[in-house]
């Protein structure tokens, strides 16, 4: 990336930082887990196109810096707008979630921008949760992740009331509180297997979702 365009990603993070702050008074709450500049696997529910920003901005600046969102480029390459904000003006690593017409191995996308430093903001259950499920079920992506990088931090987060600031089809956020609630960050055993950590890893990141969703363990 050259130095204009790193210069303007971080100014744009920075103001998408401030605005996010503006709109939503977010508020990080790291429960078994602080700030660090190690690097991680920031994992999340998934309800909104605005997650990730909310994520982002609850990191340390120099933190934010160095993250990246994984994204579906179905979405953020379907129009020049479109790909212009995620190649120029946020951190996106952009996959491809078709496995028929796919051009390029999801996983080696991830693991290369991994390779070169980057941490990532993750969403484990593939796409937006839309249904009245707390969390859908997760798939492979986060267990292959950690079987091929097990030195970087797995760390769940839930992100609270982003859905109600940004709804589907909305173009305009509705101001309201959000929280972002970092819990300990999650170990693949040795020899464990996938679906067993795959639910291990969901529970995790549910018994950080409010009380009064009724979906804290």
């Amino acid at each position: 990336m050259t130095t204009r365009a790193s210069l303007l990603q971080r100014a744009s993070g920075a103001a998408l930082a401030g605005l996010s702050r503006a709109v939503t008074g977010v508020r990080p709450i790291w429960v078994g887990v602080a700030p660090s500049g190690r690097q991680r696997i920031y994992f999340a529910n998934h309800a909104s196109h605005g997650d990730f920003i909310l994520v982002s901005t609850c990191l340390r600046p120099a933190e934010r810096s160095r993250t990246a969102a994984v994204a579906g480029s179905d979405y953020w390459n379907a129009g020049p707008t479109r790909r212009f904000i995620a190649g120029r003006l946020l951190r996106t690593v952009l996959v491809e979630r078709n496995w028929v017409e796919r051009t390029a191995d999801p996983l080696q996308v991830m693991l290369a921008a991994l390779d070169a430093g980057e941490s990532l903001i993750f969403f484990p259950e593939g796409t937006r949760n839309m249904t009245e499920e707390p969390l859908l079920r997760f798939r492979s992506g986060l267990y292959n992740l950690a079987v091929a990088r097990p030195d970087v931090e797995l760390v769940p987060c839930w992100i609270e009331n982003m859905s109600r600031v940004l709804p589907k089809g909305a173009v305009l956020p509705v101001p309201l509180l959000c929280r972002v609630v970092f819990g300990a960050p999650v170990t693949l055993g040795e020899g464990e297997d996938r679906k067993v950590f795959l639910d291990r890893a969901r529970q995790a990141l549910l018994s950080l979702a409010p009380e009064k969703d009724g979906t804290r363990r």
